[in-house]
C-alpha cells in the first residue's frame, strides 16, 4: 500500500471512530448544535481521505496509462469525479 492510501484509510478510520461518537450522542441526547459540528468534522476528514485517494490515481494509474497511451480514458474518469465534487 502506497503512502496516499495509508493516510486515506488512517482518515477513514477516524472518521469511523467519530461517526461511532456521533451516533453515541444522538443515543445521549446531546445538544444538536454540538452533533452537527462533529458531522462536519467527519465530512472533512471524509473529503481528505478522497483528496489522497484521487492524488494516488492521479500519480501512478494516470501516469501510466498516459505511457502506454490510454490516457484520454483516465482523464475522462477525473472529469467525471471533479464534476461530481463540484455539485
Amino acid at each position: 500500500m502506497n503512502n496516499e492510501k495509508k493516510k486515506a484509510e488512517q482518515y477513514l478510520k477516524t472518521a469511523k471512530g467519530q461517526i461511532e461518537g456521533i451516533i453515541r450522542m444522538i443515543d445521549d441526547g446531546r445538544y444538536c448544535v454540538d452533533i452537527s459540528n462533529q458531522i462536519i468534522a467527519v465530512e472533512a476528514l471524509l473529503k481528505k481521505a478522497n483528496s489522497q485517494i484521487l492524488k494516488q490515481h492521479l500519480n501512478h494509474c494516470v501516469r501510466d496509462a498516459f505511457l502506454h497511451d490510454k490516457g484520454e480514458e483516465k482523464v475522462d474518469e477525473i472529469i467525471t469525479i471533479l464534476d461530481k465534487l463540484m455539485k
